[in-house]
């Protein structure tokens, strides 16, 4: 392991919105309703560590200071558009054997609702764990059915989503984020 790295304990899922005249302000806005505004966010990429507990996000931020640097998987959107839905959504899937490693997938999108949106990232994280764990199925099939074929193995335990969806507003800029925290 390199020097002052670390593989996290815990993580969090969360989400927020954020509106205002200035796209940056939307996004801080969004943070701050994820509870996570306070911290230097690093982004990661989407695997989630063997034997990682997942908490509530009132319990992950407890566990944070101000100013600490973070890592998260994050996905963010935004608009300026009255009326136009926008959203973002991190999924993740949960292997069997809490001594391997799960993946995390982050989406993105416009006119999608929150169930859609969420089923996609979900659909992404479990489709990257089922070809690593060398599940076999059928990539044409639906999600939910691929989504059985996957739980049925025996390899998968579980999937979650945590979709963020709303319009946007005149005038405004509306961001969108949604994010999994890792906690040392």
């Amino acid at each position: 392991m390199l020097p002052g790295s670390s593989v996290p304990t815990k993580a969090f899922f969360t989400k927020g919105v954020g509106r205002h005249k200035n796209k940056l302000q939307s996004f801080e806005l969004a943070l701050r309703e994820a509870g996570i505004e306070k911290l230097n966010l690093v982004y990661v990429s989407s695997i989630y560590p063997p034997h990682c507990q997942l908490l509530t996000p009132e319990e992950g931020v407890k566990l944070l200071s101000p100013g600490q640097i973070t890592f998260c998987v994050m996905a963010r959107n935004a608009t300026d558009e009255k009326n136009r839905l926008v959203g973002s959504a991190v999924g993740m899937a949960f292997p069997a054997d809490k001594s391997n490693y799960g993946y995390i997938s982050e989406h993105t999108g416009f006119g999608a609702e929150e169930q859609e949106i969420g089923d996609f990232a979900e659909d992404l994280a479990s489709t990257m764990l089922a070809t690593t764990l060398g599940i076999d199925f059928d990539p044409e099939t639906a999600y939910d059915e691929r989504r059985q074929t996957y739980l049925m193995s025996g390899k998968i335990i579980d999937s979650a989503s945590m979709p963020c969806v709303t319009t946007g507003e005149t005038g405004m800029w509306t961001t969108t984020i949604s994010a999994v925290v890792f906690i040392p």
